[in-house]
Formats: C-alpha cells, structure tokens, sequence
C-alpha cells in the first residue's frame, strides 16, 4: 500500500467529514449553545432585576411600615384626645347631675322644714288654746297658773 495514496484517501475522509460536521452537526450545536447563551444571559438579568426589585420592595416595605407606625400613633392620639373629652364630658353631666340633685334635695328639705314648722304652729296654737281653756277652769292662783305654764313649755 502506497503512503500517498492512504494519505489522500485520509485526507479526502477528512475533508467529507469537515463537510458533514459543518453541514448537520455544526447548525444545531451552535444553535443550542446560543440558546442555552441566551438563556443564561436571560436568566442573570432577570436575577439583577429580581435583586434591584427585592431592594424596591425592601424600600417600599420600610416606608409603608413607616407609614403605619405614623398612622397609629396618630389614632393613639386622637383616641387618647377622645377619651380626655369623654371624661370631661362625664365630669360636666356628672356635676350637673349633682347639682340638681343638690337642689332637689335643698327644695325637698325645706318643704319638711316648712311643714314641720307648720306643724308646730298647729300644736302650738292647739296647746295655747288648751292652755287658756285649763287655766280659765281653775281658780285664778299664781302657783297653779306657773305650774300649768311650766307644763306647757315641757310640751312645747
């Protein structure tokens, strides 16, 4: 067997495989390997995306949950205000309602004072006229008449 000979031959093999990779082989791996280029590109921008909207998020979340924190003190405040109001209201009814009963019972007093003193005008002059009607039945005597007086201021 002849060198040049298997030399050409290996080289004609050579060149139809060359020819063959590049024909069917060559498209398709280098298709797959931009795609998974591609993809790998995509996937490290959707990650920079996904790192640039978490620190988004992450500020937005610090500035709602500052927000919140605003807003509930401000409705701590105000409920604090309301509830100073509502025990000012109550002190104000509360003395209203003490001073009318306060007077009510000055009115309610003075009636009874009034009657009682009606009353003691009534056994008073019941008193005096049984009195006078004791002291004209009996004889006219001083003694008697101090002894039936002094019995009468007992009474009284």
């Amino acid at each position: 067997m002849n060198v040049n000979a298997t030399i050409i031959g290996q080289l004609i093999t050579f060149w139809i495989l060359i020819w063959f990779v590049m024909k069917y082989v060559w498209g398709p791996i280098t298709s797959m390997m931009e795609a998974r280029a591609k993809r790998i590109a995509d996937g490290l921008a959707a990650g920079e995306r996904g790192k640039h909207e978490l620190e988004l998020a992450s500020k937005r979340g610090t500035q709602v949950l500052h927000e919140a924190k605003q807003k509930a003190s401000e409705i701590l405040a105000q409920a604090e205000k309301r509830a100073g109001e509502i025990v000012e209201d109550g002190k104000a009814s509360g003395n209203v309602e003490r001073e009318r009963q306060l007077s009510l019972a000055k009115a309610e007093i003075e009636q009874e004072v009034h009657r009682a003193k009606e009353g003691l005008r009534q056994q008073v002059a019941d008193l005096a006229v049984a009195g006078a009607e004791k002291i004209l039945r009996r004889e006219i005597d001083a003694k008697a008449h101090a002894e039936l007086l002094a019995s009468i201021q007992s009474e009284l």
